[in-house]
């Protein structure tokens, strides 16, 4: 029965792993929404079909993560450490579902400024950047069990504010020189569901400490 419960657990990992790779890509997708220079609308109206497709196949990971997690709870009677980790899981796929909600969030907000020319004098393509690292690196220490790069991820959400309020002050210069406000605004809320996403990869970080060091914040 132990050897079973160690091939669910396994499964669980790279499950969880697969769902973090949906969900770097679809930031991927949606920030060439925003920062591509390509005009061709045929290509604009694939990528933000690709992100929908990410979305949706975020959520279906979630569902079929959520269904390996109760058969591990119901069937395998998991010892303390082993429990933590398959409630951390149930706990940090939510916060996955949400990012893939908000690339998507992303994507309606483009089509009202991607051809604008505005976000080549904000940090929004190091914010992208950022953030797409940092939930690489939350998922990345619950898969391999990795306590440090947990930790790092935590300390990682800093930068990302950094940047958000970078792109708030050059946003404001902006206004005051005349340009569309709305435009601004748009802007603005794409650098917000950034900074949202980047605090999901801290949720998803603090869980995996939890899974190891039995410790959360919250708890």
């Amino acid at each position: 029965m132990r050897d079973n419960f160690a091939k669910q657990l396994d499964e669980l990992y790279v499950s969880v792993k697969d769902m973090g790779i949906l969900c770097e890509k679809a930031i991927e997708k949606a920030a060439k929404t925003i920062l591509s220079n390509d005009k061709n609308e045929d290509n604009y109206v694939a990528l933000v079909k690709e992100v929908d497709n990410y979305e949706k196949e975020v959520d279906r990971k979630e569902r079929e993560v959520e269904n390996l997690c109760m058969r591990l709870l119901l069937h395998q009677q998991p010892v303390a450490s082993d429990l933590r980790t398959v409630s951390s899981a149930l706990k940090l796929i939510s916060d996955m579902e949400r990012i893939g909600d908000q690339a998507s969030d992303i994507t309606e907000l483009s089509k009202y400024i991607r051809n604008c020319s505005l976000h080549h004098k904000l940090h929004l393509s190091e914010m992208f950047s950022e953030t797409i690292g940092l939930v690489k690196k939350a998922v990345d220490s619950f898969s391999n069990h990795d306590l440090d790069k947990a930790k790092e991820a935590i300390e990682g959400d800093d930068k990302i504010d950094g940047l958000f309020n970078k792109v708030k002050s050059e946003l404001v210069a902006i206004i005051k020189d005349d340009t569309d406000a709305e435009l601004c605004i748009d802007l603005l809320m794409v650098a917000k569901y950034l900074e949202r996403i980047g605090d999901h990869a801290v949720n998803i970080a603090e869980w995996v400490v939890y899974s190891i060091e039995g410790v959360h914040k919250d708890i």
